[in-house]
This record gives C-alpha cells, sequence and structure tokens, in this order.
C-alpha cells in the first residue's frame, strides 16, 4: 500500500512541476519557431486520437463498414457540425443518426 502513495505522490508531483514550468518560464524562455508553428494542431490530434479508436474500432475490431452505427454517426456528426457550426444540434443529430443506425 506504501508503494501506490508513492507512485501517487510521485505522479502528482511530476504532473505538477511539468505544468508550472509554463508558468515559471512565462516571458523568460521564447520557445523556436518551428514548434510555434506546429502548436495549433495539437489539439486536432489529440481529439483524432481520442475520437477515431471510438468510431471505427468497436469492440476492439475495426469496423469501417456501414453497420458499423458509431462510424456513420460519427461521418453525419461531421457533416452536421461542419454545416451548421451548431454543437447543440450536432450533438442532438449526432445521437439521433446513432440510434437509427444500431
Amino acid at each position: 500500500m506504501t508503494t501506490f502513495w508513492l507512485v501517487l505522490v510521485a505522479c502528482g508531483a511530476l504532473t505538477f512541476a511539468t505544468r508550472v514550468s509554463f508558468v515559471a518560464a512565462e516571458g523568460r524562455y521564447a520557445a523556436p519557431a518551428w514548434f510555434r508553428k506546429m502548436l495549433p494542431f495539437v489539439p486536432i490530434a489529440t481529439l483524432t486520437a481520442i475520437i477515431v479508436p471510438g468510431l471505427a474500432l468497436p469492440g476492439g475490431a475495426w469496423d469501417l463498414s456501414l453497420r458499423n452505427g458509431r462510424l456513420v454517426a460519427g461521418f453525419a456528426a461531421i457533416v452536421i457540425a461542419a454545416t451548421t457550426r451548431n454543437v447543440l444540434l450536432t450533438i442532438a443529430l449526432g445521437f439521433g443518426v446513432l440510434w437509427l443506425a444500431s
């Protein structure tokens, strides 16, 4: 049990240190231009890494067919979001498509 708490405290300290380092370095360190140029791509890369496995790997196996209700609903939500730019409508219609496709 002691090992659990040591790991928990160490992970918390490491997380805190990495987050506070950005605040402490504000104004003292300028990131290289190539690094700043790539920062806008971080959110889309992160969201893609989270969302794609949920849509394309239901049950842990690849399913890129129209029988995959999650994939159909995901594509529908992308189209709805791109055309309407309305978050609530995207969520509501995406869930509706998922319900109909499942």
